[in-house]
This record gives C-alpha cells, structure tokens and sequence, in this order.
C-alpha cells in the first residue's frame, strides 16, 4: 500500500475540515501533485481520531496539542487582537430607549423589492411575542437614505482573482453611463488596514477611474501560509469588518456593504480545546459584532469572485453555521464568518455565478424600496440574551427579509 493511497483513504474515510475551507476536489489535486510545502500547508480534521493530522504524514503526531490547541490559540490570540486594535475605535452607539430599528425587505419568490405597503401589513415577533411597532416608515427611491460600501478583499482572495473582481466592479460602476442610484464608495482590505477609496459619489465613472488610480496592495499572506497566515488573515478581515462598521455608524441612514471576498477561514471545530473562559471570549466577540452592526444599520453582502469555479460541498459549507448562538459553550470560531453575518443581518451570499456586475445589481436592488420599522422590546432580558426575530407580511407571496436576531445589552 503506497503512501498516497494511504493519505487518499484517509481523506475518503475522514469527516474532512481543511484550513480555509478548502474542499475535498481542491485537496485531492494538491496531494496528487504533492504540492505540500510544509506540514503546516493545511490541517485535516480526523473524524476518527478526533484530532487535526497532517495528511501527508502517515505517522503519528502525537498529543492533539500538537494541532487541535495550537489552532485554537491561534485564532484566540486573532480574536484578542482584533478587539484590541478598535479598542480606541467608538463603538456604535445603542439607542437610549432600547429601541430596535429594522431595516426590511419586502420580496416575491421571484422579482425585486416590493413597495406599497402599510404599517398594518406588518407583525414583528420577539422571540415569538407579538410587539408594538412604534414608528413606521416605507422608503423608495430618492426618499431612501441609503448609502454603498464595496469592500474588495484583497487579504483572502488569490491575486488573478482581485483582479477579476476589479475590472467587474469597474464594469457595474460604468453601467448606464456611470449614473449611480445610490452614493457608493470603495473600500479595498489588504494586509495593512482597510483602505478607503475616496468618498461616497454617485458618479460611477469617477468612481471607476479612483479605483484603476490607486491599485491595491497585493497581500503578502499566501493561502497556503499554515495556521499562523490563517490566524493573521482571520484578524486582518474581522478587523476590518468592525472597522467599518464603526466608521459607518457614524453615518445617517441605512448602508448597504457588499464584499467581493471568498470570506475569511470558516475554522470549524477549532475552538474544540477551548475551555469555558475561552468561548466566553469568542461568544463575547460575536455578540459585539452582530450589535455593532446592527446599531451602525449595516446589512451585509458576500459575493464570491471565485464564482462557480468552487465545488458545492466548499460554497454551501457556512450554512451549517447558520443557527444561532444563544450561549457561549455553543460558539464555534466558524460563526464568526461572513457569509454567516451576511445571512443573519438581512444580506445575501452568493458563491456561484461568475457575474459579479450582476450580482451588484442584485445587491442594489435591494436597497430601495424598503422599510424602516422600529420596536421597544417588551422584555429586554439580561445583558447577551439572544432574541429571535420574525417579520411577517400580511399579503400572500410575499416574503419580509430583514435581521433574524439580536442580542440584549447589559
């Protein structure tokens, strides 16, 4: 029995986690041409030894110190590290009265946004009790207040792969003469900081000469730089996202933020070593980035430049992230991706079509006509309790898609 077939028969019998979430396809090929430059390149979860191995190691490694804790305190220390670099950013701030505001999408099965309606078409539940709306407003066209954030991700995506992304923002910003519906602006994440380009404008052609002006640094972290350049690149792109949305909290009215990103690792299991403090830390991160971006009235979109190019298991694989965490020992360091923010918040993924210009259009369609409800809560309950959020319409085939939750402050 050869030593290939062995790593093969270990990848065909395994429950396989890969760093960066790579799939089972992509693996394969790398281990057929021996690509491996390092028994750091990528780590397998072994469903039967409950442990990360290397998959080009055919012997033992040991004590899953050696991997399982190793990857933990990684992306532990990326988790302290993003809060502490925006610990003098100020913080979104929550509204005096405890009031939620929403910010809703009225849609068909198939079609854009619907507008038309009235409060009285509307039932907003909070973990599942009916709650008086308090104010009301139904926006369309110029009426909303609405701004545009493209974020190019230039830290998690390859090099061919920006620039593909590039010259199809460029092409949306060029469409219908550069007339814009919407103030858009451009944000490019690179392995320094999150860079703005320019202000928000409605001129897209101006906007389209900006970002051919000033080319984004290309990343110096490889996706095959092992679980430290996983752990860095995880702490770059959630800086970023926190970054942003205390930037745009600052800013009246409802933003619209589309990422042209793969997303950063989906690192599941990794905190599988954690003890009880540690997931209190990451559950205490995940509570600040969902408030954050809901009181800066950001609604989240990923828009996968890879396109249809990834297998389905590896663009499908975040929605088995997608349910709620309700306490700390549930938190796993994968619900901290962006396609789970974007789905949670009201947004939409999407992993495989090669047209981005497309699906900015799509994303845009989303921004008006829509719905500013708010409530009070009849019962706030303590400091980091999850409530579930439902918004129902009362006109049939119509579907309201907005945030599904929120966490109580202390």
């Amino acid at each position: 029995m050869t030593a290939k077939y062995d790593i093969f028969k270990k990848i065909n019998e395994s429950i396989l986690w890969v760093e960066a979430v790579e799939d089972i396809v992509t693996l394969k090929k790398r281990l057929t041409g021996l690509a491996s430059t390092g028994t750091d390149d990528f780590r397998v979860w072994d469903s039967t030894q409950q442990k990360f191995i290397d998959p080009m190691d055919d012997s033992p490694r040991g004590s899953p110190m050696n991997t399982v804790a190793r990857l933990g305190c990684f992306f532990l220390l990326a988790i302290l590290a993003a809060g502490s670099a925006l610990a003098q950013s100020a913080a979104p701030a929550a509204p005096a009265n405890g009031q939620i505001v929403l910010d809703v999408v009225v849609s068909p099965k198939s079609g854009g946004a619907e507008g038309g309606l009235q409060q009285q078409d509307f039932k907003v539940l909070d973990n599942g009790k009916p709650q008086a709306i308090t104010s009301f407003q139904a926006l369309k066209g110029r009426d909303a207040s609405v701004e545009v954030v493209v974020v190019l991700d230039s830290v998690n995506t390859e090099i061919q792969t920006v620039e593909y992304a590039r010259s199809e923002l460029e092409k949306f910003l060029r469409t219908e003469g550069g007339r814009l519906a919407f103030p858009l602006s451009i944000a490019v994440v690179t392995d320094t900081d999150v860079q703005m380009l320019g202000d928000f404008s409605a001129d897209g052609n101006a906007l389209a000469t900006q970002l051919n002006k000033d080319s984004p640094g290309l990343r110096a972290i490889r996706r095959s730089a092992g679980l430290q350049g996983a752990a860095e690149r995880w702490e770059l792109s959630l800086t970023a996202l926190q970054k942003l949305a205390a930037a745009e909290a600052a800013r009246p009215g409802r933003k619209i933020e589309i990422w042209l990103s793969p997303g950063w690792p989906l690192l599941a299991r990794a905190s599988g070593e954690f003890d009880s403090k540690q997931q209190q830390q990451v559950f205490t991160e995940l509570v600040k980035v969902s408030n954050d971006l809901a009181q800066a009235r950001v609604t989240l979109y990923m828009i996968d430049p890879r396109g249809a190019s990834q297998p389905l298991v590896s663009a499908d694989y975040y929605k088995s992230f997608l349910k709620p965490v309700t306490k700390s020992s549930q938190v796993d360091l994968a619900n901290l991706g962006l396609q789970v923010f974007a789905v949670q918040n009201g947004g939409l993924v999407f992993t495989s079509d090669n047209d981005i210009a497309k699906a900015l259009q799509t994303c845009l369609a989303d921004a008006a006509p829509y719905y500013e409800i708010s409530f009070v809560p009849s019962s706030a309950g303590g400091g980091n309790e999850y409530h579930r959020l439902e918004v129902s319409v009362d006109k049939p085939g119509l579907t309201a898609r907005t945030r599904q939750g929120y966490y109580s402050r202390p």
